[in-house]
Protein backbone atom coordinates (compact mmCIF):
# COMPACT_ATOMS: atom_id res chain seq x y z
CA UNK A 1 0.00 0.00 0.00
CA UNK A 2 1.43 3.27 -0.79
CA UNK A 3 0.85 6.14 1.48
CA UNK A 4 0.91 9.73 0.13
CA UNK A 5 1.02 12.46 1.75
CA UNK A 6 -1.53 15.54 1.83
CA UNK A 7 1.16 17.91 0.26
CA UNK A 8 1.71 15.00 -3.09
CA UNK A 9 -1.67 15.19 -3.77
CA UNK A 10 -2.11 18.99 -3.24
CA UNK A 11 0.71 18.94 -5.94
CA UNK A 12 -0.82 16.79 -8.39
CA UNK A 13 -3.73 18.56 -8.64
CA UNK A 14 -1.34 20.48 -10.13
CA UNK A 15 -2.09 24.29 -8.22
CA UNK A 16 -0.79 26.51 -10.78
CA UNK A 17 -3.31 24.86 -13.43
CA UNK A 18 -6.54 25.94 -11.58
CA UNK A 19 -6.49 29.84 -11.88
CA UNK A 20 -8.04 28.92 -15.50
CA UNK A 21 -11.05 27.19 -13.84
CA UNK A 22 -12.13 30.42 -11.81
CA UNK A 23 -11.36 32.17 -15.17
CA UNK A 24 -14.89 31.84 -17.04
CA UNK A 25 -16.86 31.91 -13.13
CA UNK A 26 -14.96 35.44 -12.86
CA UNK A 27 -16.26 36.86 -16.24
CA UNK A 28 -19.67 35.43 -16.29
CA UNK A 29 -20.00 36.70 -12.68
CA UNK A 30 -19.03 39.66 -14.06
CA UNK A 31 -20.98 40.37 -16.54
CA UNK A 32 -23.91 39.33 -14.73
CA UNK A 33 -22.85 42.11 -11.56
CA UNK A 34 -22.61 44.84 -14.34
CA UNK A 35 -26.27 43.75 -15.44
CA UNK A 36 -27.49 43.61 -12.21
CA UNK A 37 -28.51 39.80 -12.17
CA UNK A 38 -25.28 38.49 -9.51
CA UNK A 39 -25.98 35.71 -7.61
CA UNK A 40 -23.04 35.59 -5.21
CA UNK A 41 -24.27 31.95 -4.43
CA UNK A 42 -24.44 30.41 -8.00
CA UNK A 43 -21.13 32.57 -8.37
CA UNK A 44 -19.72 29.99 -5.66
CA UNK A 45 -21.05 27.12 -6.48
CA UNK A 46 -20.21 27.68 -10.23
CA UNK A 47 -16.26 28.40 -8.98
CA UNK A 48 -16.56 25.30 -6.66
CA UNK A 49 -17.52 23.13 -9.75
CA UNK A 50 -14.67 24.81 -12.09
CA UNK A 51 -12.34 24.01 -9.52
CA UNK A 52 -13.56 20.38 -8.84
CA UNK A 53 -13.68 19.55 -12.69
CA UNK A 54 -10.29 21.41 -12.87
CA UNK A 55 -8.70 18.92 -10.51
CA UNK A 56 -10.70 16.08 -12.14
CA UNK A 57 -9.24 16.51 -15.57
CA UNK A 58 -5.85 17.19 -13.54
CA UNK A 59 -5.98 13.73 -11.85
CA UNK A 60 -7.52 11.87 -14.78
CA UNK A 61 -4.44 13.07 -16.80
CA UNK A 62 -2.19 11.74 -13.90
CA UNK A 63 -3.83 8.62 -14.21
CA UNK A 64 -3.94 7.66 -17.93
CA UNK A 65 -0.30 8.75 -18.24
CA UNK A 66 1.04 7.04 -15.70
CA UNK A 67 -0.72 3.64 -16.79
CA UNK A 68 0.60 4.11 -20.48
CA UNK A 69 4.38 5.26 -18.80
CA UNK A 70 4.56 8.61 -20.92
CA UNK A 71 5.42 10.53 -17.34
CA UNK A 72 8.22 7.62 -16.97
CA UNK A 73 11.09 9.81 -17.47
CA UNK A 74 9.24 13.15 -16.50
CA UNK A 75 10.99 16.81 -16.16
CA UNK A 76 8.95 19.06 -13.82
CA UNK A 77 5.72 19.16 -11.89
CA UNK A 78 5.18 15.54 -9.93
CA UNK A 79 3.05 13.18 -10.98
CA UNK A 80 1.46 10.93 -8.75
CA UNK A 81 1.28 7.86 -10.84
CA UNK A 82 4.50 8.09 -12.55
CA UNK A 83 7.03 9.43 -9.98
CA UNK A 84 5.17 5.98 -7.60
CA UNK A 85 3.61 8.19 -5.25
CA UNK A 86 0.32 7.49 -5.37
CA UNK A 87 -1.13 3.95 -7.01
CA UNK A 88 -2.88 4.42 -10.65
CA UNK A 89 -6.41 2.40 -9.01
CA UNK A 90 -5.97 5.92 -6.05
CA UNK A 91 -5.46 8.41 -8.49
CA UNK A 92 -8.13 7.15 -10.63
CA UNK A 93 -10.22 7.15 -7.52
CA UNK A 94 -9.63 10.90 -7.01
CA UNK A 95 -10.54 11.66 -10.28
CA UNK A 96 -13.47 9.95 -10.15
CA UNK A 97 -14.66 11.89 -6.92
CA UNK A 98 -13.67 15.05 -8.19
CA UNK A 99 -16.13 14.71 -11.06
CA UNK A 100 -18.56 13.80 -8.82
Amino acid sequence: MILTSMNHWYLGARPKTLPAAFAPVLVASSLAFFDDALDITLSVLAGLVALSLQIGVNYANDYSDGIKGTDDERVGPIRLVGSGLASAGSVKGAAILSFL
